[in-house]
């Protein structure tokens, strides 16, 4: 895919520009052509070298992406809840993770039922 690069002298933001662009469009210089698929396959050349083909450089792969520091693996814990049914054990839970009963902002009684007004359906 070969695409060809079509100047503007107006969108040229230095003098110099601004010529090679009019020479461009007025023929007096060849346009310059972009083959993308060439650059592509110029590029897979690249970004692999030969010595990571070989047993050496994956070992040099390794060591350079290994970790410099110790970690830990996870230990997996269990936790089970027992399933009573009771309404007020799921309120005790929410309580415990929930956020504090204060009020934040200015809600008020009035801007309650404006609020419960406009969210019912439109009759």
């Amino acid at each position: 895919m070969t695409d060809e690069i079509k100047p503007d002298a107006t969108q040229a933001t230095t003098q110099d520009a601004q010529l090679t662009a009019e020479s461009m469009t007025e023929g007096k210089e060849k346009m310059p052509s972009v083959d993308i698929d060439a650059d592509y396959a110029a590029a897979q050349q690249f970004s692999v070298s030969d010595i990571d083909h070989t047993p050496e450089g994956a070992e040099a792969a390794d060591k350079a992406t290994a970790h410099q520091f110790a970690t830990t693996t996870p230990s997996e814990t269990k936790s089970e809840t027992p399933s009573t049914g009771d309404p007020s054990d799921y309120m005790a839970m929410a309580k415990d993770v929930g956020a504090p009963n204060d009020a934040v902002g200015n809600v008020d009684d009035d801007l309650m039922k404006k609020a419960l007004e406009k969210g019912q359906p439109d009759k």
